[in-house]
């Protein structure tokens, strides 16, 4: 037993289990990448008031959940709860914005926060984020939710759904707020929620707990009171969704847990996973970007959970990647042999093969285990017989038949069989 272990709610992904996970990471990713999002790799941490103004006071994320602490020179940094405010940061500083529009970036790594671990929400949780900036075209709302879509689907996940809905936008937000308050004061409401309804009134509609759930269940939605701007706008999104097949349902309920959000806003939902449902989502955020100090640019983009999309591949009975370590596995059996195999093995390499070969002169039965485990398809064997001869032993690790090779055609001979 080991002095120490992983924080709490910290997972560790190790192989072979570590490939699926990178699978995932890799095939959300190439959905962005195929639609012609750029990488962007943005800090660990950043400016506390980066996070509270970009995120939102009446958050739970900012509230409740943030690692913040005072660096050496007592300035207050914190380890990144979401991806987007720090990538409107890097956009006004690098004035990207200055260039084509829309700014389309895409990215992935962990990001913090101080929850109550439980399986699929964890303290150090996994995402894939990409944004569009710069342009307000319903065009460009679809092609954000498509690419979710498309990257759910390229894994095999099946038995996910997508819930939309329209926040409104700056004509008619203010108006509903003033209904939505109006209704919600009425109410016999805790001192925390009552905060909570006069910060971001919408913030209520989201609360989990059975009796507030009861007590807003007839409490005005936005849908109804879109202004007719916002109504085309999300109409328009809608039309552009069905004329990519992107199946969708309506939840005029539908609230993101992150105060920046207008207009178009989504969920993607997977029943598989209990409570923690939710394995992606996002929206258009008008407004962000003026609010961080840079110019009145629109955008949009999406989170998709890396740790929930593997929970939810489990509970579907599906893995994905390739958990094999290696193809080849080298046997050397004496000094002389592993002289040898280590030039095949470097040679092998470099022509784009995974090889691995058996360290510390172990005897052949252990060797073969060794290579039994690794995933590998062939062993190449060298003992003091292949030496004299010139050859070397290609063994097929499924079948267990073997041939001898001349050493000088074994990288012909392993890329043959390998395909």
């Amino acid at each position: 037993m080991t002095d120490f272990q992983a924080p709490k709610g910290v997972p560790d992904y190790l192989p072979p289990d570590s490939a699926q996970f990178v699978a995932v990471r890799d095939g959300l990713l190439e959905q962005a990448r195929r639609a012609g999002y750029g990488h962007i790799e943005l800090p660990i941490f950043e400016d506390t008031g980066l996070f509270a103004r970009g995120v939102g006071e009446s958050t739970d994320v900012v509230s409740k959940e943030m690692y913040t602490f005072a660096d050496r020179g007592n300035r207050s940094v914190t380890l990144r709860p979401e991806g987007t405010a720090g990538v409107m940061r890097a956009v006004i500083e690098h004035g990207l914005d200055r260039g084509p529009l829309p700014v389309k970036l895409c990215y992935a790594g962990p990001f913090f926060r101080y929850e109550r671990p439980q399986a699929g929400r964890y303290r150090q949780l996994q995402q894939v984020g990409v944004e569009a900036i710069g342009v307000d075209d319903p065009a460009l709302d679809a092609e954000v939710i498509a690419v979710a879509d498309a990257g759910f689907r390229s894994l095999g996940l099946e038995g996910f759904r997508l819930e939309i809905t329209s926040l409104g936008d700056e004509t008619c937000r203010p108006l509903y707020r003033e209904l939505l308050q109006d209704f919600l004061f009425k109410l016999d409401l805790d001192e925390e929620t009552r905060r909570r309804a006069e910060l971001n009134p919408l913030r209520v509609l989201d609360d989990k707990r059975p009796h507030i759930r009861e007590m807003t269940a007839d409490a005005p939605v936005m849908l109804d009171h879109l202004s007719d701007v916002a109504k085309q706008h999300f109409d328009a999104v809608l039309a552009h969704l069905d004329a990519l097949g992107v199946p969708y349902e309506i939840n005029p309920r539908l609230v993101r847990g992150l105060d920046y959000y207008t207009k178009t806003t989504f969920e993607f939902v997977h029943d598989g996973l209990g409570a923690q449902s939710g394995i992606g989502g996002g929206g258009r955020y008008d407004g962000l970007m003026r609010q961080l100090g840079g110019k009145d640019l629109s955008g949009i983009g999406f989170g998709l959970g890396v740790d929930r999309t593997l929970l939810a591949l489990k509970a579907e009975g599906k893995t994905v990647g390739d958990t094999r370590r290696v193809d080849v596995f080298c046997v050397p059996l004496g000094e002389q042999a592993k002289a040898q195999l280590v030039v095949v093995a470097a040679r092998l390499r470099a022509a784009g093969v995974r090889v691995d070969m058996a360290y510390g002169d172990r005897g052949v039965k252990g060797a073969m285990r060794a290579a039994d485990r690794s995933g590998a398809a062939i062993a190449l064997v060298v003992g003091d017989g292949e030496i004299e001869a010139g050859t070397v032993k290609v063994k097929d690790l499924a079948t267990g038949e073997q041939v001898d090779v001349a050493a000088d055609d074994i990288q012909t001979a392993v890329l043959t069989r390998l395909g």
